[in-house]
C-alpha cells in the first residue's frame, strides 16, 4: 500500500501548490494539507481506508497544519464513515484497486470555512443501478449499498466523475468555524494527537453500543470520546436511520427521481464502455457483463449475418456454471422477434428448461437496430418476476440502442480495415528483389487500420543493369492517397524502363499528376467512399465513433491536396565486383537521404526541390555519386524526421544523422532496426504519421 502526502503552511507548499478541490468544489482554494493512498481491491480495503483517513487527520493535527485544529470529532467520524462505505462499494462492484485522496482546503473567499474533501476512485466504472433495493441474499459483509445515500445526506456537497477507465466519487464537508473550535465544541486536535501516538494499525473495530445499533457513541479507533462530544450527533443519527431503517419496514426507494438518476448513471457507464470498441465480439461481451446481474440473471445476444442464420455471439449468466448449458439450449431456440417491433422490447416466454435458465421469471427480447438496419437480437431474463417493470423495459430499450450503435460502428470499422488491408497489399511490392552487391532492408508502418497509408516504396530492375528505388509520401491518406499511389508506381516503372533519366522521370511524372484524369480519379475515389458509407446506413454519429475523420468532417469533393506528392527516386548501377555502385537520385519535396561511411561519418546527398503536382512547369535536377563498399544509404519519409516529443522533432539538431552515425559496421537490416528503435525511444507516444524507411548498403 503506497501513500503520499503534502502539507502547506504560511503560503509555502511542500510537494504541492495552489490547486482546485479534489472533488471539484467552487472557486479556487489553497490546499492546506493533502494525502493519497492506493489500496488493493480486497475486503480489507475499507478498513485500510478508515485507518488512512484517521492517520491523515492525526498527522495534520500533530503538525499544526492550518485549519487542522478545526476538524471536529463529528466531521472526522462522518468522513471515516463515508469513505468506508464508498471504498466498500468500489471493491464489491468494481473489483479493482482503489485510490483514496484526502485534502484540507482553505477557501480564498472571506467568511467561507475550510473544508475536508475526500475522493474515492476505482478503475472499472461500473456500479449497480442506484435505484435497486438491496439483494436479500447478499453476504452480510457486502450487504448495504447505502454509500451514495449516506453521502447525499451527510456531505455538504458531493459528485461523481466518469472517465473512460475510472470512476471517482468525492464529497466535501465543512469544518467548524474558528469560534466553535476555540470554544471546545467537539474540537479534535488533542484527541487525534493522542490517537496518533497510540494508534494500533491492527485495531479497526466499531464499538457495538448497548441498546442496539445507533445508541451511544459510535467511534472507530479514536480512543475515548473527549468531554463535550456527547452521544451520536444529529448528523450521525440521520446516518444510522439511513443504514438501519425501522424494523419491519422494507428498505425500498420509490422516488422516481432517484430511479431516473440510477438509470442515467447506468446508461452513461454503458455508453462510455461501449464507445471506441471496434470488435463486435468485444461489444457483445461488454453488453452481457453490463446487464448481468444488474438488470438480468442471464442474457444472450445473436448477431445477424448476410450469408446465413444469426450467430449466437454471447451468453452470460449470473451463475457461471449454467453458461454452457444455457448456450446449448439457446442454440436450439433462437428468438424470432417480429420485424414490426423494431427496437422495442417485447415480453418473451420463459424457457422450459430450469437446469439452464434457473427458476421461473420474466424475459424480454429486443431487436438491435441502428440506422434503420437490424443487427441482432438481445434476450434477457430475470428470475422471480411475473413481468418486467416498465422502468426496466424502458432502460433495456435504451441500452439496446447503445449496443446497436456500438455494433454498427464495429462493423463499419472491420469492413473499412479489411478493404484497407487488401488495398495496401496491392499498392506495395510483395517482395524486394536482390540487387547484386547491395544489401537492402525496408521498414513500413502505416498509422491506423482503417485507411490505406500515404507512404509507399518500390525497388525494381529497369534493364541494362540499372536498378531503381523509390520512396514516396502522398499528401493525405485513405482512398484518395491510395489512388495516387496506384497511379504513380506503374508510371515510374514504365518511364524507367523506357530509358528516361532520373530527372526526366520526375518531370514527366509531375506533368501526369497535373492532368485532369488524375483529378477525376481522386474525386471519384472520395465520392465512392461517401456513397459506400451512405449505403451502409446509419447516422453520421455512428461513423464518428469509428473514425471521426471519415464522415464527421465530411469527404471533400475534389482531389486537391491528395495529388501532391513528395518523392525520392534513384538509380543504382554496379561498377564492378568490389568497386561499389554509381547512384543517381533526385528529391522532390522529400527528406534528403544520408550516406554513412564505414568509419561513422555521415553526409547528406541530393538537393531539395519542390513537391510533385504543385507547379506544372518545373524541371527537376538529379545528382550522381559513388557508393563505396561498406557505405550505407538511408532514405526515410517525414514520419521519421517529424516524429514529435513535445515541442521537439526527431530530426531537430540533426537527430537522424546522430542516430545513423551509431550504425557503423551494421548490416542493412540492423541499421533499419537501430534507427526504428531510436524513433520509438524518442517519444512515449507512437508516431502519428505513416513511417517508411529504405536502407541500401554496398557490400
Amino acid at each position: 500500500m503506497g501513500t503520499s502526502s503534502s502539507a502547506t503552511s504560511g503560503g509555502s507548499v511542500e510537494g504541492g501548490g495552489v490547486v482546485l478541490p479534489v472533488g471539484g468544489g467552487v472557486g479556487p482554494v489553497r490546499t492546506s494539507a493533502s494525502a493519497r493512498v492506493s489500496l488493493p481491491g480486497t475486503p480489507l480495503a475499507a478498513s485500510a481506508a478508515r485507518r488512512f483517513v484517521r492517520a491523515a487527520l492525526a498527522d495534520w493535527a500533530a503538525l499544526e497544519v492550518p485549519a487542522a485544529d478545526r476538524v471536529t470529532d463529528r466531521v472526522a467520524d462522518e468522513a471515516i464513515l463515508l469513505v468506508s462505505e464508498l471504498v466498500t462499494n468500489a471493491v464489491v462492484h468494481a473489483g479493482t484497486a482503489v485510490e483514496v485522496s484526502c485534502a484540507l482546503d482553505v477557501s480564498d473567499r472571506e467568511g467561507e470555512p475550510p473544508s475536508l474533501v475526500v475522493e474515492v476512485t476505482d478503475h472499472h466504472p461500473t456500479r449497480v443501478v442506484r435505484g435497486d433495493p438491496p439483494d436479500p441474499d447478499e453476504r452480510p459483509e457486502y450487504a448495504g449499498g447505502h454509500g451514495l445515500r449516506l453521502v447525499a445526506e451527510i456531505a455538504e456537497s458531493w459528485g461523481t466523475t466518469y472517465r473512460r477507465a475510472t470512476k471517482s466519487v468525492w464529497f466535501q464537508m465543512a469544518v467548524a468555524p474558528t469560534s466553535a473550535a476555540a470554544a471546545g465544541i467537539g474540537a479534535m486536535g488533542s484527541a487525534f494527537m493522542d490517537a496518533a501516538a497510540t494508534m494500533d494499525p491492527a485495531a479497526d473495530t466499531v464499538a457495538a453500543p448497548e441498546g442496539g445499533f445507533g445508541a451511544g457513541t459510535v467511534r472507530e479507533g479514536l480512543g475515548p470520546a473527549p468531554e463535550g462530544a456527547g452521544v451520536v450527533c444529529e448528523g450521525r443519527k440521520e446516518a444510522v436511520e439511513i443504514v438501519a431503517p425501522a424494523p419491519g419496514r422494507a428498505p425500498v426507494r420509490v422516488d422516481p427521481d432517484w430511479i431516473q438518476r440510477g438509470a442515467l448513471s447506468f446508461l452513461a457507464e454503458a455508453s462510455d464502455l461501449l464507445a471506441g470498441q471496434f470488435d463486435e465480439d468485444m461489444v457483445t461481451s461488454l453488453a452481457g457483463q453490463l446487464l448481468v446481474p444488474r438488470l438480468a440473471d442471464w442474457c444472450a445476444i445473436w448477431l445477424d449475418s448476410t450469408s446465413g442464420p444469426p450467430r449466437l455471439a454471447r451468453v452470460w449468466h449470473a451463475s457461471e456454471g449454467r453458461i454452457e448449458g444455457l448456450r446449448r439450449v439457446l442454440e436450439k431456440e433462437p428468438p424470432q422477434v417480429p420485424a414490426a417491433v423494431r427496437g422495442s422490447a417485447v415480453e418473451w416466454p420463459w424457457p422450459a428448461d430450469p437446469a439452464a435458465y434457473g427458476p421461473g421469471g420474466a424475459a424480454l427480447a429486443c431487436r438491435l437496430v441502428a440506422g434503420g438496419r437490424a443487427l441482432g437480437t438481445l434476450l434477457l431474463g430475470r428470475a422471480g418476476l411475473v413481468r418486467m417493470p416498465d422502468e426496466a423495459v424502458g432502460l433495456v430499450e435504451d441500452f439496446a440502442r447503445r449496443v446497436a450503435l456500438a455494433l454498427a460502428s464495429a462493423r463499419r470499422y472491420t469492413r473499412q480495415a479489411t478493404i484497407s488491408r487488401v488495398l495496401q497489399r496491392g499498392l506495395l511490392p510483395s517482395v524486394i528483389p536482390r540487387i547484386p552487391g547491395v544489401e537492402s532492408a525496408v521498414v513500413y508502418e502505416p498509422t491506423g487500420d482503417i485507411s490505406a497509408g500515404g507512404d509507399f516504396y518500390d525497388v525494381f530492375p529497369a534493364g541494362d543493369g540499372r536498378w531503381c528505388f523509390v520512396l514516396g509520401d502522398v499528401c493525405g491518406s485513405g482512398p484518395e492517397a491510395a489512388v495516387v499511389t496506384g497511379l504513380v508506381r506503374p508510371w515510374l516503372r514504365l518511364l524507367a524502363r523506357e530509358g528516361y533519366g532520373v530527372g526526366e522521370v520526375l518531370d514527366r511524372l509531375n506533368q501526369l499528376l497535373g492532368e485532369e484524369a488524375v483529378e477525376q480519379a481522386v474525386e471519384g475515389a472520395a465520392e465512392a467512399v461517401a456513397a459506400g458509407v451512405e449505403a451502409v446506413g446509419g447516422p453520421a454519429g455512428v461513423v464518428e465513433l469509428m473514425d471521426g475523420g471519415l464522415v464527421g468532417t465530411g469527404l471533400p469533393a475534389g482531389g486537391g491536396v491528395a495529388r501532391f506528392l513528395s518523392l525520392l527516386y534513384g538509380e543504382l548501377e554496379p561498377l564492378g565486383e568490389g568497386e561499389g555502385v554509381r547512384c543517381t537520385l533526385a528529391s522532390a519535396g522529400h527528406p534528403l537521404p544520408l550516406v554513412l561511411r564505414p568509419e561513422g561519418g555521415v553526409r547528406t546527398v541530393a538537393a531539395p526541390q519542390i513537391l510533385l503536382g504543385v507547379v506544372d512547369d518545373v524541371t527537376y535536377e538529379s545528382e550522381s555519386f559513388d557508393l563505396a563498399p561498406g557505405e550505407t544509404l538511408l532514405c526515410v519519409t517525414d514520419g521519421v524526421t517529424e516524429h514529435r516529443s513535445g515541442d521537439r522533432q526527431f530530426d531537430d539538431e540533426d537527430g537522424l544523422a546522430a542516430a545513423f552515425a551509431l550504425c557503423a559496421g551494421l548490416s542493412a537490416r540492423e541499421v533499419a532496426e537501430r534507427v526504428r528503435q531510436a524513433v520509438d525511444e524518442f517519444a512515449a507516444e507512437p508516431p502519428d504519421d505513416d513511417l517508411a524507411m529504405l536502407v541500401l548498403k554496398v557490400v
